[in-house]
């Protein structure tokens, strides 16, 4: 298992159509097959860890979820019955791992390349790299950076359970369906999360424009 740990950061494949079919490799995991389960891991680390690292805000707090997600998928994946994909079983325990993170730090919504200024106030990173596209202007750059701070803030005042929906869907492009799954509720409970969370962010944001 520690060999397949030291997998984090790697990165080597997207997410998508499995290379190898998952549910070989998961029943050759089964039958304690280390090889499998790392091929599992290879095909779904950066997915897992981008999700991990974009709900709780912090790189750091996001490595440590994805570790723990697929150290639980190891020494859980015999008791996998096939009932969903492999896909949607890591996204749950990763996105159960991120809400018990939220509710208990109580996390605020930052981007990853948060870093503090010599002034001791948080900026963007990329904030720091002019934009040479056409058009550009430090105007522009300016209200790009102050509407990402109102959204920021307006994402800080969802619920956890608010938030991951709501990120799952816009930030990851997956379906409702798909995201009621990896919750493990109904497709219209999902529903009615996402308008919450979409009315809030509205109204929070309604004095931008």
């Amino acid at each position: 298992m520690e060999k397949v740990l030291q997998l984090r950061g790697q990165h080597r494949q997207k997410v998508g159509p499995a290379s190898v079919d998952d549910t070989l490799l998961i029943r050759g995991a089964q039958l304690g097959d280390t090889a499998s389960f790392e091929e599992l891991v290879r095909q779904y680390d950066r997915a897992v860890l981008r999700l991990a690292v974009h709900l709780t805000g912090s790189q750091e707090d996001g490595q440590d979820i994805y570790q723990e997600a697929f150290l639980r998928a190891y020494i859980n994946i015999g008791s996998f019955r096939f009932e969903c994909s492999f896909y949607t079983w890591i996204y749950r325990i990763v996105t159960n791992l991120c809400l018990d993170h939220l509710r208990k730090r109580s996390s605020r919504y930052r981007d990853l390349t948060t870093t503090i200024s010599p002034d001791g106030e948080e900026e963007q990173v990329l904030d720091r790299v002019p934009d040479q596209r056409a058009g550009a202007s430090p105007e522009r750059n300016m209200a790009s950076r102050e509407l990402r701070g109102y959204i920021a803030r307006a994402m800080q005042r969802l619920s956890p359970r608010e938030r991951v929906v709501f990120e799952l869907k816009h930030y990851h492009g997956l379906r409702l369906r798909t995201v009621a799954g990896i919750l493990n509720t109904s497709e219209g409970t999902i529903k009615n999360t996402l308008f919450r969370a979409t009315h809030k962010l509205r109204v929070q944001l309604a004095a931008v424009r």
